[in-house]
């Protein structure tokens, strides 16, 4: 009777497995597909505008302007960074007209109800390359680029438990940047054997939405020419253009920090004076 009841239990976790593995089959699975996005978690890198008293780097942030430019902006828009603000990047008023006038944006209707195109003005915005998300799409294999204004605080990865209970205190905000600068230095890793990978994307294990994405690896070594003699690198290119758009998402981050480090020091100052005035009052009150 044992034999029977241990043949019978082996026959049915032969028939369990068998029938698993049939499914998995049948579903196009394998052991080499992930579970979870993105594969990797971000690198954490070191910005000059981390925690409570950290400040962009000018310099770096105009050699990110000077990627985004040549590169990232033949795909992508910011169509919420005006040009007048490039004045927070330690560039003249000369400077940014010039910078603006470099583009064409559209205005009217005219005195003939036509609209035409003029040289940009600090006030404007820079432009989209395509004129709508139709046409982006069209030009990408169906994958419309996204507007590049709040790219760096729309996209972060959490560190989970208990890593976010210590980010409270450091005032950890550069998951949008870690991300960005991992995701474009991640193209060089290959996709595990097995893993299927769909035609015309591209493997990158630090996309946040799939294991694969439309983009083609954007940047290259020796491709921007930087005027400082900072090394023209993948890593550097990604770096500086990962910290411009965290600007660009949030231009006045210094400025809040040092009103905020302001303000807590007048509270600070402001709670002594009242206890001392309390013990003052009430010294000589008999409790």
């Amino acid at each position: 009777m044992k034999r029977i009841l241990k043949g019978l239990a082996v026959l049915s976790v032969a028939t369990v497995c068998a029938f698993g593995a049939s499914a998995a089959e049948e579903a196009g699975h394998s052991a080499a597909e992930p579970t979870h996005f993105p594969i990797f978690k971000p690198h954490h890198e070191s910005w000059s505008f981390a925690g409570p008293f950290g400040k962009y780097d000018l310099a770096q942030l105009q050699r990110g302007l000077k990627v985004y430019r040549e590169v990232c902006a033949a795909c992508h828009g910011l169509n919420l960074v005006s040009f007048r603000t490039l004045e927070g990047l330690g560039y003249s008023d000369a400077q940014v007209k010039a910078i603006a006038a470099q583009y064409e944006v559209q205005d009217g209707p005219n005195a003939d109800g036509e609209m035409f195109n003029r040289p940009g003005i600090p006030s404007d915005y820079f432009p989209s390359p395509y004129p709508n998300t139709e046409a982006a799409a069209a030009a990408n294999n169906g994958a419309a680029p996204p507007d590049l204004s709040l790219i760096a605080k729309a996209r972060g990865v959490e560190r989970g438990f208990p890593t976010f209970i210590f980010d409270i205190f450091t005032q950890y905000a550069e998951s949008g940047p870690d991300y960005l600068y991992s995701l474009l230095t991640g193209y060089d890793q290959q996709p595990p054997e097995g893993m299927q990978i769909p035609e015309g994307t591209h493997y990158n294990p630090y996309f946040i939405a799939g294991k694969s994405l439309a983009m083609p690896p954007p940047l290259s070594d020796g491709q921007v020419t930087y005027d400082d003699g900072s090394p023209e690198t993948v890593k550097q290119y990604s770096h500086d253009v990962a910290a411009f758009l965290m600007w660009a998402a949030e231009p006045h981050m210094t400025a809040r920090k040092q009103t905020g480090f302001s303000v807590l020091a007048f509270l600070i100052l402001f709670g002594a004076l009242v206890y001392i005035t309390k013990r003052k009052v009430w010294s000589e009150v008999t409790h």
